[in-house]
């Protein structure tokens, strides 16, 4: 079971990320594609920042405005061992505080709901609920979802946060200081942005070379969103 619920945890970590980062994630977690290659294409080089002080402030207040999300995403995970890509779609869902629903609707059907530390798991054969405070993993992404609802990520002990920026867009490359996330993650780069610091991709790069993208598209901000969406 202890393996099972890690494997869930590394699975739902964009979906998590994507509560953590709130309106800086615009809404998330799908899991990347070629047009988002494309259109960062289009922006200029990333430099560092030049105001870190005007963005750290931004950054902190925006992620409060943030009542609810809802959009569509796509996800593009690449394995190192294999030359095809694995596209899934879907749609998201986030409310304040603290519930989340995800669900892939291509090419299988695969649900994802967090509220508070419960957790629910279904595809089309089995059903499963798991409470985040029984697994180490699961408690330390828990504590990276609140160090972004907070808007103190940018002080995270389980990151270092490098920040960058073009024209259009900010980039954030966090790198694993815990040794249980760095097992797992070489680093995550999160697009941000700069209209309205909603989150435009999430790249996970994993330390054997995988590599997970999310993009998300149509998001609505601070609709009304039913409690009945987020139940266990």
């Amino acid at each position: 079971m202890g393996n099972y619920v890690n494997k869930i945890a590394v699975i739902c970590l964009p979906f998590l990320l994507a509560r953590l980062f709130q309106k800086t994630l615009g809404l998330a977690c799908g899991f990347f594609f070629i047009a988002s290659l494309s259109a960062f294409a289009q922006n200029s080089p990333d430099q560092p920042i030049a105001d870190w002080p005007s963005f750290k402030k931004q950054f902190a207040t925006e992620s409060l405005r943030l009542l609810s999300i809802r959009c569509d995403f796509t996800q593009e995970k690449i394995l190192s061992a294999l030359t095809e890509k694995i596209t899934s779609t879907g749609k998201f869902w986030f409310k304040r505080s603290n519930k989340v629903r995800m669900e892939y609707t291509h090419p299988f059907f695969y649900l994802m709901i967090m509220n508070g530390d419960k957790m629910l798991v279904r595809d089309d054969q089995k059903e499963n609920r798991i409470t985040i405070k029984s697994n180490k993993l699961l408690q330390h992404v828990n504590r990276i979802i609140i160090d972004c609802v907070q808007g103190t990520i940018l002080e995270s002990k389980d990151f270092s946060v490098n920040v960058f920026e073009n024209d259009k867009t900010f980039l954030l490359v966090m790198t694993p200081l815990s040794k249980t996330l760095a097992e797992f993650f070489k680093n995550i780069r999160v697009r941000v942005e700069k209209k309205d610091y909603s989150v435009q991709s999430i790249e996970m790069n994993e330390p054997l070379g995988d590599r997970t993208t999310i993009l998300f598209t149509g998001k609505t901000l601070n609709e009304q969103l039913a409690d009945a969406m987020f139940a266990l």
